[in-house]
């Protein structure tokens, strides 16, 4: 009996060592994966994140932006200050994120206060390609010091935005919220892209792209700015003005604009649309004369512009109801605006809540 305990006791002895040899020796990286991860970013570099990330800041309003419609939760500070009107769209949970500011337009980036924000990652935007970016990556690196910099291409074209998309929900482990949020970009363009392909010259309509409260600036076609409407196959009335740094628009004179006459004019100013109509000067223009003036929504985020980015994927098929009303009425749009908003402005509309928003923006009640 005491010789079987002893061999007993010797196989248990043999199988803890060999568990913690096994523990040591056989799987080494699964053990170290539990903390953190090597990812490659999308200028190519290597980079170590957290296994888990739970806190994340971007450094640009295009990129807080997607993170704020696939993460809210993991969404640490944000670049901009959202105004009271805006605010009536944000759940009370996101409605005091730190405001740190960040490097794009305005150059008011504060690391000290990116840092006190405590994030896991910091996303940077960078060029497609990324090459002529990678020292502001570096920059960016060495300032926020052991907190990993990861730079993703910019999402400021809503046809290329996807891949951008894809890449930030895997980062921050919100696949299943980046797949839903490019399916529904995805289904939209495919409606625009093939009707806009159908479109003889002689049967675009002419939009003039309004900004600013006087509505004399403008951007041209193949900008940034107004790439909904080149988009959904409208005529920018200004593709001829010179294009050059148009961050801030390009200023255009009251006859330049009566001259191109436009069909339509969308505006993302509300002051411009609260006295478009009692301006006798626009009054002369055809756009203003049959009542085609639309201004996007504003909540929480402009649907048509400014910022440049996914908040305008809900602007696409908004842009074409408003530009070719007749081509898209199999689009619903009170039920493509309450779904975009619960699924990724995390806010639930009413059906009244979605037609007013609609309606204010100037779509017809017969064109929802």
């Amino acid at each position: 009996m005491e010789k079987k305990i002893k061999v007993i006791i010797l196989l248990l002895v043999v199988l803890v060592i060999a568990g913690v040899a096994t523990h040591l020796f056989l799987t080494p990286s699964t053990v170290e994966s539990k903390g953190s991860k090597n990812i490659t970013d999308m200028a190519g570099r290597n980079v170590e994140i957290p296994a888990s990330v739970s806190n994340v800041v971007a450094t640009s309003p295009p990129m807080t932006t997607v993170l704020y419609m696939i993460a809210p939760d993991k969404v640490k500070a944000v670049n901009f200050q959202w105004t009271d009107a805006e605010m009536k769209y944000v759940p009370n949970q996101y409605k005091n994120y730190p405001v740190v500011g960040g490097w794009y337009g305005s150059q008011d980036g504060s690391y000290e206060e990116f840092i006190a924000s405590e994030p896991d990652i910091v996303i940077e935007s960078i060029d497609e390609g990324g090459d002529g970016d990678l020292s502001t990556v570096k920059e960016r690196q060495e300032k926020f010091g052991s907190i990993p910099v990861i730079a993703v291409n910019d999402t400021t074209n809503v046809e290329k935005v996807g891949e951008s998309i894809t890449f930030m929900g895997e980062i921050v482990g919100e696949q299943e919220k980046a797949k839903q949020l490019n399916d529904f970009n995805n289904k939209y363009l495919d409606i625009v892209h093939d009707r806009a392909s159908k479109l003889s010259d002689s049967n675009k309509k002419t939009v003039y792209y309004a900004q600013g409260d006087d509505g004399l600036q403008t951007s041209p076609s193949n900008s940034t700015h107004g790439q909904l409407i080149d988009l959904v196959g409208g005529k920018n009335v200004a593709d001829s003005v010179s294009q050059g740094n148009t961050t801030g628009g390009v200023q255009v004179s009251m006859e330049q604009v009566i001259s191109w006459n436009p069909d339509k004019i969308i505006t993302n100013d509300p002051e411009f649309y609260a006295h478009v109509y009692n301006d006798s000067n626009w009054g002369k223009i055809n756009a203003v004369k049959n009542k085609e003036v639309y201004v996007s929504p504003q909540s929480p985020f402009k649907w048509f512009d400014r910022p440049v980015g996914a908040n305008m994927i809900i602007g696409v098929p908004w842009t074409a109801k408003a530009i070719y009303p007749d081509d898209y009425k199999d689009i619903k749009m009170v039920d493509a605006t309450k779904e975009f908003y619960s699924n990724f402005y995390h806010y639930d509309l009413s059906d009244d809540d979605a037609k007013q928003m609609l309606l204010d923006s100037g779509l017809k009640q017969s064109n929802l």
